[in-house]
């Protein structure tokens, strides 16, 4: 066996024959040579009887898989092995098949009863590795059986099968986003876990699919606080933040008191300045102000949270640490943020990119709660040794944190930045000088000394910056500074920098009174060369020119008309208009003399000093430590931080009852069997809830909450969804109503015991624990009613259960199952007919397959295919659904939406005698005999297009009249995606080249950059499936047109630098040729 020279060649040295090793020389023959012996020798020990050589391979494949290679064309060997005894190579496995289950659908989709088996092994590593391969095919029609998968895991004796199967729900809900309603039941099932393990994951899979569901938190909101300080880091910050959000909506703002007392925020942190400005009448002002609200007491449940939370801010997780100086920012009463300071300063010891992220919400927090960091100023200190980005987040803060006090070290500091080398430093310094000089009005006349000196600074930038920082600080105190505006007016000609041109010349033109010899002068001199100025120097110009003939005519007049006739004929349209406006403003004439009486008012009139603000200082809106806040823009996927409520809601919506029997059949078990059954999990959960309050109350209080949310609402909830449907439908008799409710209840006591009973009761109990849960069941309706308010409890609607008959079947074994007799239905195109018929047994509902094939995106929106006023009232639109046709898969599918806005029923709407092009067939759609006034209706039908952009002509008819009406398709819905590896991929694109190729160079957009935006704007133009590609600059998509099934290819190389480039190859080359076009406009809009 020649394993030697293949282990060398894994190695990462010279490439063997089969395999091309990219980092040499391309035309050394490696990249040229036939890969079909590729990997042979790993193929060969796959096949051995010896599971030695089997776990060699394995372990050589994910080595390979690790180091990022492809291993894809290994897929069929390793899945042979997927029913292999050897739990090792078993384990191995399940891993390579999750990396590659989702490209190589059909193949993984052939084992799935394999997986179904590996969901009842002993193992539960194995039960977790085959239900994350479950859940890694990405394939529509398997869902109800990842459905049932992950209901089985979640009531898995195994905490790890419990928290995969919370890991498995976020992926079943982004395949079909239809089984939310069974999802969250999934989800309140296992928010009552007790067990750490499983804790953040639930919660991970809570925000994903249900966050607006904040009852489901209620009952076990004490129990996720106690837990928090066990769970795994990445569960603390996923339960920190979902705990922030639920406290906003659950307790009142501590802080709402002292909003009566406060004038000032930033005085509320000093109780000094705050004594030393109330005057002898202010108390008794105060006294009668308060009794209109109650004196604020924190609740309870409030004070636990901020209290388990507190020693995680000495956690070695800089997420974690962020994560509870967030809440403790928008939950904490003001006296208590201050202790998130330090740990906030300690974070700054670390990478640059922690200190970035740290630094950010430091300089919003540093805003409102100043007091806060000032004890620790000097660990903002700048560093030389610090990146730009860090240099100016430092320099953020340090500037927040002036105050009358400590601004003359903060300003020592910034005479030493400003002699940095980094440019974009300096500028920044510099305006933090402007900033502090603007809100402490005593460094006022320093801090402008101090850039006056800059301005002989030899570097432009330096100059230019200081030019525009002492123009906004020049106009708050104006007369006292004629002396600066006549050294600026001297720069003018050695400044070349717009902006600091154009700052310079708006000062003289609007404090002109104070320098009346030098401003008719400077405007000489721009009027020089004011054809080579920018456009901003040119609009100031003609402000000043202006402002001059208005003051000073004598001496500007021939200026000001040379000035505004070179403007009258500028390439800029904005100073070509300006110039018009000006004229027509300051030089009377017979028509607008009205205006021109009002000039001075206009051009001279006093204007507001501007405000210079921190740019962090709005961004408390959004919630800290968040990408939003991050880069102050609403993220995908953000979640509001909610407003305080006015009023405290109902606290009791928290309690836990529990009756008596239950404490002591509780505290006998706990005698009886001292030792728990998982001891690496309980031993988890065990200390925690001694921590903080009883054990026993705490164990029957999570135990209770489960058999409550078990039983009594899914019980109440059946007979609601019962009702709605006899109501509703009429479909189903008493009867059978019953027949189901019963099944219902009977499943419900059976799992009750394994799901009440997991921590610590032995098997021989199970009689004890059967009956206390039925009990339970009884009360748990009434309970639940006067414990929960409405306004929390929610409604499940009638589609959200599965069948009782699937419930009743044993999970996932497929072996005995003979699914209901259904309508016999056309597979899509898109999978082979083979397969279909492998898959048609895995059916665990009674409805047929098609729903669960139809792809849910749809074509282009609606378009009018008959307008209201000329149908008579009877409006006309169509969508692209593209979904399968069931009458005829090589029919694109139409669904026409008829609505009536006319007074009078509309009668026999049917399709007429159609006239179509050669090749152009349709399927007509079943008469609609009446459609009422108001109502509208909904019909499918099926248009062959034979591979063409002709348009479909027909006829629509009612009982009284016919109209003329046509369907032309875009290129893009004239085909069906498919399923392709990315070497199936290369294989077919090299068959279709040179006339079947087309190619195209494009310029995408900044906004068209990510890859969701992308792939979006691609597969709404066409119908192509995306396919796995192995770089990350390059899309490829994949599809075959409807009637001739021939292959399109596209492919998008989207570099980072130069022009992009769109590829699509396909044997119908007009398809082809409009396809580019249209996927080129979609990309380049």
């Amino acid at each position: 066996m020649s394993a030697a020279p293949a282990y060398n060649e894994d190695k990462g040295g010279s490439a063997g024959p089969g395999e091309p090793e990219y980092g040499h020389d391309p035309a050394s023959g490696g990249i040229f040579s036939s890969d079909y012996k590729r990997h042979d020798d790993l193929k060969a020990m796959l096949d051995t009887n010896k599971d030695s050589l089997k776990l060699e391979a394995m372990k050589r494949i994910v080595a390979m898989i690790a180091r990022g290679k492809n291993a894809s064309d290994l897929f069929p060997a390793v899945v042979k092995n997927v029913a292999c005894k050897n739990i090792e190579v078993k384990k191995l496995v399940y891993v390579y098949l999750v990396r590659y289950a989702e490209e190589q659908q059909d193949l993984a989709l052939l084992s799935i009863s394999t997986f179904q088996r590996g969901l009842k092994d002993p193992n539960q590593l194995i039960r977790a590795s085959a239900l994350r391969v479950l859940s890694s095919i990405r394939v529509p029609i398997i869902v109800p059986i990842m459905m049932l998968a992950i209901k089985e895991a979640a009531s898995d004796m195994s905490p790890y099968v419990r928290k995969t199967a919370a890991h498995a729900i976020p992926k079943l809900y982004s395949l079909d986003s239809d089984q939310k309603d069974q999802l969250i039941e999934v989800i309140e099932k296992l928010l009552a876990d007790k067990t750490t393990l499983v804790a953040g994951s639930v919660v991970m899979a809570f925000e994903e699919v249900c966050p607006e569901r904040i009852d489901l938190i209620h009952k076990n909101y004490r129990k996720l606080c106690n837990l928090l300080i066990d769970v795994e880091e990445w569960g603390q910050v996923v339960i920190i933040s979902m705990l922030t959000r639920y406290a906003r909506t659950q307790f009142l703002s501590p802080t709402q008191n002292e909003s009566l007392l406060e004038e000032n925020s930033e005085k509320a942190f000093y109780g000094s300045e705050e004594d030393e400005a109330k005057g002898p009448g202010s108390e008794e002002a105060a006294s009668t102000a308060l009794p209109a609200r109650k004196p604020y007491v924190m609740d309870p449940d409030h004070r636990l949270l901020l209290r388990n939370t507190k020693p995680l801010l000495q956690s070695r997780s800089a997420a974690v640490v962020m994560a509870v100086a967030q809440l403790y920012f928008h939950l904490a009463p003001k006296a208590e943020v201050g202790v998130i300071a330090k740990a906030l300063v300690r974070l700054l010891r670390s990478h640059s990119e922690v200190q970035y992220v740290v630094l950010q919400n430091v300089a919003t927090m540093s805003i409102k709660r100043r007091g806060m960091f000032e004890p620790y100023l000097k660990s903002f200190y700048i560093r030389s040794t610090d990146p730009t980005q860090i240099k100016i987040l430092k320099l953020e803060v340090l500037t927040n944190l002036a105050n009358e006090t400590n601004i003359p070290t903060v300003l020592r500091e910034f005479q030493t930045y400003i002699r940095s080398m980094d440019k974009d430093f300096v500028a920044a310094t510099i305006q933090a000088i402007g900033r502090c000089a603007t809100n402490i009005g005593r460094v006022r006349d320093t801090c402008l000394n101090g850039l006056v000196q800059l301005l002989s600074n030899r570097d432009e930038l330096v100059v230019a910056e200081s030019v525009v920082v002492i123009k906004k600080l020049l106009q708050m105190q104006p007369a006292q500074h004629g002396e600066i505006i006549k050294h600026l007016a001297k720069l003018t000609d050695n400044i070349q920098v717009p902006m600091a041109r154009a700052s310079i010349l708006w000062l003289i033109g609007e404090y002109c009174e104070h320098v009346p010899r030098i401003a008719p002068d400077v405007l000489r001199k721009m009027a020089k060369s004011f054809t080579a100025e920018e456009d901003i120097v040119k609009l100031q110009v003609i402000n000043l020119a202006a402002k001059l003939y208005l003051t000073n005519s004598k001496q500007t007049k021939l200026l000001t008309q040379y000035v505004l006739s070179l403007a009258k004929y500028d390439q800029n349209y904005d100073i070509r208009d300006r110039a018009r406006f000006t004229r027509q403003l300051i030089v009377p004439s017979e028509q607008g003399g009205a205006l021109s009486r009002h000039a001075k008012k206009l051009f001279l009139a006093p204007k507001p000093a501007p405000v210079l603000e921190s740019s962090f200082k709005d961004r408390d809106h959004f919630q800290l430590g968040s990408l939003s806040h991050l880069l102050n823009a609403k993220a995908t996927g953000y979640q509001e931080l909610p407003d305080w409520p006015e009023e405290a809601p109902d606290p009791s919506v928290r309690n836990v009852e529990v009756p008596e029997w239950t404490k002591c059949s509780n505290r006998e078990k706990r005698k009886e069997k001292e030792k728990p059954f998982y001891s690496d999990s309980e031993g988890e959960s065990g200390p925690t809830e001694s921590a903080d309050s009883d054990p026993e109350s705490e164990s029957e209080s999570e135990s209770k909450s489960s058999s409550e949310s078990g039983s009594g609402e899914s019980s109440s909830e059946s007979d609601n969804e019962d009702q709605e449907e006899d109501e509703e439908k009429g479909r189903t008799s008493e009867s059978e109503q019953s027949e189901e409710e019963g099944k219902k209840k009977k499943m419900k006591k059976r799992k009750k015991v394994p799901e009440g009973q997991e921590g610590g009761l032995s098997s021989d109990e199970g009689s004890d624990s059967s009956s206390s849960s039925s009990e339970s069941e009884m009360t748990s309706e009434t309970e639940e009613e006067q414990v929960e308010p409405a306004s929390w409890r929610k409604k499940t609607p009638p589609s959200s259960k599965s069948a009782p008959a699937a419930k009743e079947v044993s999970l996932l074994d497929l072996e005995d199952f003979t699914p209901a007799s259904v309508q016999p239905v056309s597979p899509p195109t898109v999978m082979s007919t083979s397969l279909a018929a492998d898959l048609e047994g895995l059916t665990l509902t009674d409805s047929p397959l098609v729903p669960s094939l139809l792809s849910p995106v749809s074509g282009a929106g609606r378009q009018e295919l008959l307008h209201r006023v000329a149908g008579e009232g009877l409006a006309v639109d169509y969508t692209f659904s593209r979904q399968p046709f069931s009458g005829d898969p090589h029919m694109v599918s139409v669904h026409i939406h008829f609505s009536n806005s006319s007074d009078t029923p509309i009668k026999a709407l049917h399709l007429g005698t159609p006239k179509l092009p050669p090749g152009i067939s349709i399927q007509e759609f079943p008469e609609i005999e009446s459609l009422a006034p108001g109502e509208s209706a909904t019909v499918v039908m099926g248009i062959n297009f034979c591979d063409s952009t002709q348009a479909a002509n027909f006829q629509l008819c009612t009982q009284t009249r016919q109209f003329y009406v046509s369907i032309q398709p875009p290129v893009g819905e004239l085909m069906a995606p498919v399923f392709l590896s990315e070497n199936e991929f290369k294989k077919e694109q090299a068959k279709l080249t040179g006339m079947n190729e087309i190619t195209e160079k494009l310029t995408l957009p900044d906004t068209c950059r990510s890859d969701h935006v992308v792939v979006q704007k691609v597969t709404a133009t066409a119908n192509l499936g995306r396919v796995p590609c192995g770089t990350s600059d390059e899309y490829r998509f994949a599809g075959r047109t409807l009637t001739s099934g021939s292959l399109v290819l596209l492919t998008l190389d989207a570099r980072p630098t130069g022009a992009a480039q769109l590829t699509v190859n396909s044997e119908k080359m007009v398809i082809g040729t409009m396809l580019v076009k249209d996927v080129v406009q979609a990309l380049t809009q």
